[in-house]
């Protein structure tokens, strides 16, 4: 017997975020509709969900996170509504439990209301369980390892959680590197200096601070010497005191240069290693540093590894579909 339909009504009071509720030509509440399956209609401040008791609860659940996002300063749109719906639907039950909390231990899934990251430029919010608990690792971990594909936000909520620490004072430098072109950082075949060099490499670094620093605030930072963005080269024979470290696509790390890494942390420090250990540059033959360290550190006291799948990508939905086949492509070989 098929459920019985229901209406649940909501009503708002603010009527400058009711326009960033429904969105432009109420393309949220068509979104909402569309992914839950619930009919909506709105009568100027009014909203009234038809639809199963289920979705309808769901769709109010949704929609009241939305408004709470609003008064809260969050920007909403299609990416936020899919990531508020993350939180709110129930874990996959066939989701194998022992590998999650072997995965995130001591890590604790969160609504993005409760752990959102305040930069000077923007709030940042999780946009799934996995993402929050990623963050929280951070926070309480010395040492984190967040592994998987591409658009899961692995480096960016970590330099979001870095600037953050840093502006707060917890900190006295952000530090961030990446294996430089290839493992072996053949730098001197191209053109220019070593910054002309080295810079296309890091950009997604410095993309990534854009979002959250004033680039003025930004560039004088790094002329002070408070911001570090370097090849992974730098870092040798270095010890990185009262730092927040991230070495990103670490896959693409020899073992050598991971342990050589690893060994620099210093006093007050904390450093976050990311990376998809299924997409290394390596030559062949040629073990990743990453999956290496994941192998021999994974149970050390104080290390965390989180493990992120297609799952939590927020880029174009298309990215999570493509990853998706790809993994699947080499389960059927």
């Amino acid at each position: 017997m098929s459920e019985a339909p229901v209406q649940k009504t909501l009503e708002f009071g603010d009527n400058a975020l009711i326009a960033l509720l429904y969105g432009e030509h109420n393309t949220h509440l068509s979104h909402i509709e569309s992914k839950l399956k619930v009919d909506i209609s709105d009568r100027g401040n009014t909203l009234t969900i038809s639809g199963s008791a289920k979705n309808c609860n769901l769709a109010e659940k949704l929609i009241n996170k939305l408004w709470q996002n609003l008064e809260n300063k969050q920007e909403i749109g299609i990416q936020e509504i899919d990531a508020a719906l993350r939180f709110l639907k129930p874990a996959s039950k066939n989701k194998n439990k022992a590998t999650a909390n072997k995965t995130n231990k001591g890590a604790k899934a969160m609504s993005d209301s409760d752990i959102a990251i305040k930069t000077k430029k923007k709030t940042i919010a999780p946009r799934s369980p996995n993402q929050a608990g990623y963050i929280r690792s951070i926070v309480d971990n010395e040492m984190v390892f967040g592994l998987g594909p591409a658009g899961t936000g692995k480096t960016y909520l970590a330099v979001a959680v870095g600037v953050s620490m840093f502006l707060e004072g917890k900190v006295e430098r952000l530090i961030f590197t990446r294996p430089a072109i290839e493992a072996g950082e053949n730098l001197g075949f191209l053109p220019g200096d070593l910054k002309e060099k080295v810079d296309p490499y890091l950009r997604p670094i410095y993309d990534a601070l854009q979002d959250m620093i004033p680039l003025d605030i930004m560039q004088k930072k790094i002329e002070a010497g408070e911001i570090e963005i370097a090849p992974l080269a730098f870092m040798r024979g270095r010890t990185l005191s009262n730092a927040f470290v991230i070495l990103d696509e670490a896959q693409n790390t020899t073992c050598t240069q991971m342990k050589m890494f690893l060994t620099r942390m210093g006093e007050a420090s904390r450093m976050v290693i990311t990376g998809d250990i299924t997409q290394t540059d390596l030559p062949v033959g040629v073990k990743s540093g990453l999956r290496d360290a994941t192998e021999i550190l994974d149970g050390v006291d104080g290390i965390n590894f989180t493990r992120f799948t297609q799952k939590d990508v927020t880029r174009h939905k298309l990215v999570g579909r493509i990853i998706k086949a790809y993994d699947q492509k080499s389960r059927d070989k």
